[in-house]
């Protein structure tokens, strides 16, 4: 499991020019599962994200987590992280989890953040989505389980 994380200001997801999910400063997540992939690679990539130290402290140092600073998260369905690009000039996704698969693990994943008392947002799985950000920074990683 993958979570592409960015640092923002403030992030939204728009389908059909309706806005979806919004927060205001926190985290932008786009989440890929693979096929491998389960409950428990969910908690942890949760807890990881939830506890990343990215944002600054009084001395201007990355030494600030989600959780410390009462942020928010907006979580994306992103199932092209997913990809294999390492051959050809055509991303191969057959690693990535089967879309009744990455739907159960997505949806148990943003169930788990909420259970955090943490403020999310969504997307909506599978669906053509544009995602506008300010990314604070930019700072992003892409931490993997």
């Amino acid at each position: 499991m993958q979570g592409l994380i960015q640092r923002v200001k403030h992030a939204k997801v728009e389908i059909n020019n309706q806005v979806v999910g919004e927060i205001g400063q926190g985290i932008l997540v786009l989440l890929g599962v693979e096929k491998q992939d389960d409950e428990q690679a969910a908690d942890k990539l949760l807890h990881k994200i939830s506890n990343y130290r990215i944002f600054t402290d009084e001395n201007d140092k990355m030494n600030l987590s989600l959780k410390d600073i009462a942020g928010e998260l907006l979580v994306v369905s992103q199932f092209t992280l997913a990809a294999n690009t390492k051959k050809g000039m055509r991303p191969s996704f057959s690693s990535a989890a089967t879309p009744s698969q990455a739907n159960e693990l997505y949806e148990y994943f943003v169930a788990q953040a909420k259970a955090l008392n943490l403020t999310v947002a969504t997307g909506e799985f599978g669906a053509d989505m544009q995602v506008s950000l300010c990314n604070d920074g930019p700072v992003t990683f892409n931490l993997a389980v």
